[in-house]
C-alpha cells in the first residue's frame, strides 16, 4: 500500500508559520539594538555616564550608541523592505536565516533590562570591602612628584594619600589645611569620634574600582549617617588610627552635601 502524501496546504502552512516566527525574532533583535542605542544616548545626555566609567573613555559610549542605532536602523530597513517581497519569499521557500534564537535574544536583552530597571547611582559605602589607608603603588606613581606642589587645601583624598606615601614623618603635615569631599564610612573598630572620608578611584570603569579614604576626627561622628556625602574642612595632625601611626584630619566643620556629579577620582 502506498502512503498518502502530506497535503500541500499543510506544508505551506508550516512554511508560513516558520517565516512569521523568524520575522518576530528579527524584529525583537532590531528593537533591542535600537533600545541599546537609546540607553547609551540617555546616559550620555543625563550625565549618568560618570557613574559607570572614567570619562576619558566616554567617547567609546558615543561610538557604541552610533553603532547600535546604525545596526538597528539597517535591520529595520531590511525587515520593512522584505515585507514587500514576502510573496516572492513564500514562493521560493526563502527565510530570514539571520534571525537569532530566542535564547540569544534574551542574553543580549538582559543588560538593557537591568540597566533600565536598576537606578543609576555611584558606588558608595555599601560597596566598600575593606578600605585602604594608602594609595596603591600604581596610583602613587602617577603624578606623585608634584603632590607637594599642590596647595594643601586643593588636595583631594587621593592627593593626600599620595602625600602620605611620600613622607616618613607625618609630623611635617601638622596644621596643614584640609578641604575634602567624600562619603562617610565607619567600621566597628573605629574610635567613637572617628570616621573616614572615602572615595572610589577608577582607572577604566567601576569594575576596577578601589575604595580609599582619609581618617577624620569629629566630635559629632555618631550623628553622621553611613554613606552620606560630606564636605570636611579642618587641619591635618599626626596621630594613630586603628593602632597604626598616620595623619588624621581634625575637622573644624563637616557638612552633609549632595553626591558630586563626578563621584570618582581618577589615578
Amino acid at each position: 500500500m502506498v502512503a498518502a502524501a502530506k497535503p500541500i496546504h499543510d506544508h505551506e502552512h508550516d512554511h508560513e508559520h516558520d517565516h512569521a516566527r523568524e520575522r518576530r525574532m528579527a524584529w525583537a533583535k532590531t528593537a533591542i539594538l535600537i533600545g541599546l542605542g537609546l540607553y547609551f544616548a540617555y546616559n550620555i545626555i543625563s550625565g549618568n555616564l560618570s557613574n559607570y566609567i572614567n570619562l576619558r573613555f566616554g567617547w567609546l559610549s558615543y561610538v557604541a550608541a552610533a553603532l547600535f542605532f546604525l545596526l538597528g536602523g539597517f535591520s529595520a530597513y531590511t525587515l520593512l523592505r522584505s515585507r514587500g517581497e514576502h510573496a516572492h519569499d513564500h514562493e521560493h521557500g526563502d527565510h530570514l536565516h539571520s534571525a537569532p534564537s530566542w535564547g540569544m535574544i534574551a542574553v543580549v536583552a538582559a543588560p538593557l533590562v537591568l540597566g533600565t530597571l536598576v537606578p543609576s547611582r555611584p558606588l558608595g559605602a555599601e560597596a566598600v570591602g575593606g578600605i585602604a589607608l594608602n594609595a596603591a603603588a600604581s596610583q602613587v606613581s602617577t603624578g606623585s612628584v608634584t603632590m607637594f606642589t599642590i596647595n594643601p587645601e586643593n588636595r583631594n583624598v587621593l592627593d593626600w594619600l599620595r602625600v602620605f606615601n611620600q613622607t616618613d614623618d607625618y609630623g611635617t603635615l601638622n596644621n596643614q589645611p584640609v578641604d575634602i569631599i567624600g562619603f562617610v564610612y565607619r567600621e566597628p573598630d573605629f574610635g567613637a569620634d572617628q570616621f573616614m572620608t572615602a572615595r572610589f578611584t577608577i582607572s577604566c570603569c567601576v569594575a576596577d574600582a578601589n575604595a580609599i579614604g582619609l581618617p577624620v576626627v569629629w566630635a559629632d561622628t555618631a550623628s553622621l549617617p553611613q554613606g552620606e556625602w560630606v564636605h570636611v574642612r579642618g587641619t591635618m595632625q599626626e596621630g594613630e588610627f586603628r593602632g597604626e601611626p598616620t595623619a588624621l584630619v581634625h575637622a573644624n566643620s563637616v557638612e552633609i552635601i549632595e553626591a558630586p556629579q563626578n563621584p570618582y577620582l581618577y589615578p
